[in-house]
């Protein structure tokens, strides 16, 4: 139902057209690649791994085709990992109503497209003043770390988590180690407690 409202809103613009779609990171890589398109917009959430993957995934192809990544997720955490992976803007699916036609001909032009809080706290960073985004703790996982509790605060076990990002189930337990160690828990509940809450608060 998104990727068909997401459509409806690039028609209306006139200058752009669909010209293919995926839920999973697999079929995306191939469309992309069969069709280079002007642009990709690219969702975090992605059947079997995350939006991150992908966006690596086409730079590892050298395809130069920029992408806009468009999430639910919150921008204080993805939006930095999605550029350092390779894409070109982020915004919200909260704000896309109002900002995604400036977004996709901003990027489209061979710009960085940022949401203005994104955007403020970039340039106070290079200011020396960091304060401006509060921090969630969840800065020092590295990206699969952070797909791996994602899914932890969503209730899957750790078979499911391995099913759903195509990991063996010892890969999996190895994250969740490291997860723990990184965020100072000390045990499989206080992990759960974290990620459920986090969950809750960022959406999943």
């Amino acid at each position: 139902m998104f990727r068909e409202w997401l459509g409806q809103m690039i028609a209306r613009e006139g200058a752009c057209e669909v010209c293919g779609e995926s839920d999973n990171i697999r079929d995306a890589l191939a469309l992309i690649l069969a069709t280079r398109p002007d642009i990709a917009i690219v969702d975090i959430s992605l059947q079997g791994s995350s939006g991150l993957e992908l966006i690596k995934s086409l730079r590892a192809q050298r395809c130069e085709v920029p992408v806009l990544v468009l999430s639910m997720h919150d921008e204080a955490l993805y939006a930095e990992r999605a550029l350092r992976a390779g894409a070109r803007g982020y915004i919200t699916k909260h704000e896309a109503t109002a900002t995604l036609a400036r977004a996709i001909r901003q990027v489209l032009a061979g710009e960085v497209y940022l949401g203005e809080k994104m955007t403020s706290a970039v340039l106070n960073r290079l200011a020396g003043r960091d304060d401006l985004l509060a921090p969630t703790g969840l800065e020092a996982l590295a990206d699969r770390e952070i797909e791996v509790f994602r899914l932890i605060g969503k209730g899957r076990t750790t078979r499911e988590i391995a099913s759903e990002l195509n990991l063996g189930e010892t890969t999996v337990e190895s994250y969740r180690a490291r997860i723990k160690e990184k965020l100072h828990l000390r045990n499989a509940a206080e992990l759960a407690t974290r990620a459920t809450q986090w969950v809750q608060e960022h959406g999943g």
